[in-house]
């Protein structure tokens, strides 16, 4: 080798290292933007209501902090329960709402309530159904467009979403609870469908045939994996088992609840960030949440709080409810059940 040979090949090295780190960095710009750009798109999909400023202070006083013991200086643990109201709408506001069986077009209501009881050291949690066919005194509610609806006696529960839409949700169950709602969250048709189906499914085991025409969801007892429309069926349907009633329904659904759980703790997201990202977006493009969970991050910092929490300790009870007196399709309150069990969650 020739010294013009080495000194042609020395002088190659450095461009060739150049053009190698313009690579790279070009790579971390384009990862850096599409990372920043996926945040921004996830971010921008929550939709959220000031639901603290509409009902202002006449609602239940938050529970005062109880002392808990850090588990470390950088991360201590929360010192207060949380509550949430969860929300299942049957709005067939869009396209997929519509084909996955929506409600009416000019408005929703609340196809499911429950109330998610979250105990201070994020190791336990009690979720506590609401039959939607429950009758109470609906508050008033203040409106969006000004004025307030009127306060309305013996009206079913899930009334109260289609008249003055989540706040007025809120503002019945903190009503009916004397509970404080710390947080709002509803999810529509389609992003539980699309939940699910990113998820990889879901496996349910039922305790009897399933045959109802009007969900279109047809089992036999026994366990089935079920993709983002079934599950769907499965948390509507009503009609195809027990005496057709809403209590067999949250029944379905409080075995969804736990399914979900399991099949979350059960994916480890974080070994692929293309189906990480498929779940988050599913979740995010559905959900309404009041403004104190309207963020990535807001969101997050709740995941991570709970990430000690197993299904295990999940537990799901239904409101204690008896059959109406003015009517055998509806129910009230049983008491002093119902009041003991929302008491237990202060």
């Amino acid at each position: 080798m020739t010294g013009d040979d080495e000194h042609t090949r020395a002088g190659r090295r450095p461009r060739v290292l150049k053009a190698v780190g313009l690579a790279l960095a070009g790579v971390l710009v384009a990862g850096c933007a599409a990372a920043g750009w996926a945040y921004w798109h996830l971010n921008s999909n929550i939709k959220s209501v000031d639901i603290d400023s509409a009902l202002g202070d006449d609602r239940p006083a938050k529970p005062t902090p109880t002392p808990t013991a850090s588990a470390s200086a950088a991360a201590p643990l929360p010192t207060e329960p949380v509550n949430i109201l969860v929300l299942g709408s049957d709005s067939r506001s869009g396209e997929e709402n519509e084909a996955l069986g929506g409600g009416s077009s000019s408005g929703a209501r609340s196809d499911t309530a429950m109330v998610v009881h979250i105990d201070a050291g994020r190791t336990a949690a009690t979720v506590v159904s609401i039959p939607r066919d429950t009758l109470v005194t609906r508050p008033s509610c203040p409106l969006e467009s000004g004025g307030s609806t009127a306060v309305s006696y013996g009206s079913m529960f899930n009334s109260a979403y289609a008249v003055g839409g989540p706040v007025c949700a809120v503002k019945t169950v903190e009503s009916i609870t004397d509970v404080r709602m710390d947080h709002y969250i509803e999810i529509d048709f389609s992003g539980f469908a699309k939940l699910v189906n990113a998820l990889g499914g879901v496996t349910v085991t039922t305790d009897e045939d399933i045959d109802d025409d009007d969900s279109h969801l047809h089992l036999k007892a026994g366990t089935h994996h079920l993709d983002g429309k079934q599950a769907l069926a499965l948390a509507r349907t009503r009609h195809g088992i027990g005496d057709g009633s809403d209590l067999g329904r949250i029944g379905l659904q409080q075995k969804l609840v736990k399914a979900l759980l399991e099949q979350i703790s059960s994916t480890n997201l974080l070994t692929s960030p293309a189906k990480l990202y498929s779940v988050a977006d599913a979740l995010t493009g559905s959900l309404t949440t009041d403004t104190g969970l309207d963020s990535l991050t807001e969101l997050t910092s709740l995941g991570e709080s709970l990430k000690g929490l197993s299904s295990d300790e999940v537990k799901t009870v239904t409101m204690p409810v008896v059959t109406a007196p003015s009517d055998p399709n509806r129910v009230v309150a049983k008491e002093p059940a119902a009041s003991e069990l929302w008491e237990s969650l202060r």
